[in-house]
């Protein structure tokens, strides 16, 4: 006979599934990216990608200049509007005062090489994913610094 809590799902999926929640509320015209931060199963600070505070979105600007240009992704990301969802939940932690060292992030997507950068420099020590992100680099330095990236795959696949 099963029990309810067979069912119940893995912190690692209730936390990613927060992760996925919090990137409906991204901006961004072309990936709408969440990221969580949790330590001891608590969660810091929340971000998604998009514009800086008080500042028109693409979409108010005319659509996205990356997209317009044909930039691949993973490239030139100088030329994004937007705050990547792990930057603005850094800030977001740092802001309230929250210590994330030592802590897990969660993103729906493969940190970029400037998120991977400011994760190492925050103390995050494990990363959780869902999807990958073509950056060679990130990948390089994350494995570097000796933090964990875990692709987690959804129930259903």
């Amino acid at each position: 006979m099963s029990h309810y809590f067979d069912q119940r799902i893995g912190w690692d999926e209730y936390f990613m599934q927060m992760a996925e929640l919090t990137a409906k509320r991204s901006t961004c015209l072309r990936r709408q990216v969440g990221a969580v931060i949790v330590k001891d199963r608590h969660i810091i600070a929340t971000g998604y990608n998009g514009a800086p505070r008080g500042l028109k979105h693409c979409d108010e600007k005319g659509g996205c200049l990356r997209q317009q240009l044909g930039v691949p992704s993973g490239q030139r990301h100088e030329l994004c509007r937007a705050l990547h969802a792990e930057q603005n939940a850094i800030i977001q932690a740092a802001t309230l005062g929250q210590s994330i060292e030592d802590g897990t992030i969660y993103v729906t997507h493969q940190p970029c090489v400037i998120c991977a950068k400011m994760i190492i420099n925050a103390g995050i020590k494990r990363i959780v994913v869902r999807e990958a992100y073509p950056d060679e680099m990130a990948t390089e330095i994350l494995d570097e610094a000796g933090i964990r990236v875990i692709q987690l795959k959804k129930a259903t696949e």
